[in-house]
């Protein structure tokens, strides 16, 4: 059973062919393998949660890039 590290990593290693098959889409993934596509975020986790344990699974929005799993936070702090 992978964990969801690994189950992220495999979207990275796959993300170009999961782009093209499933772009703007939001994709569950369970033991490395795509086991839901879905419209909207909430489809996915209500439908995964009846399915599998909270845990081992990974939600993601399946596009192109890093916008959808990255964040930048800005800080008025200034390092010296």
């Amino acid at each position: 059973m992978a964990n969801l590290r690994d189950e992220f990593q495999w979207y990275l290693d796959h993300q170009e062919d999961l782009v093209q098959k499933f772009n703007g889409r939001t994709i569950v993934i369970k033991d490395q393998e795509v086991v839901g596509v879905y419209d909207t975020d909430k489809e996915a986790y209500d439908d995964a949660t009846k399915k599998f344990e909270i845990g081992t699974f990974l939600i993601q929005k399946c596009t192109p890039g890093e916008r959808d799993y990255s964040q930048t936070f800005h800080s008025r702090a200034i390092f010296m």
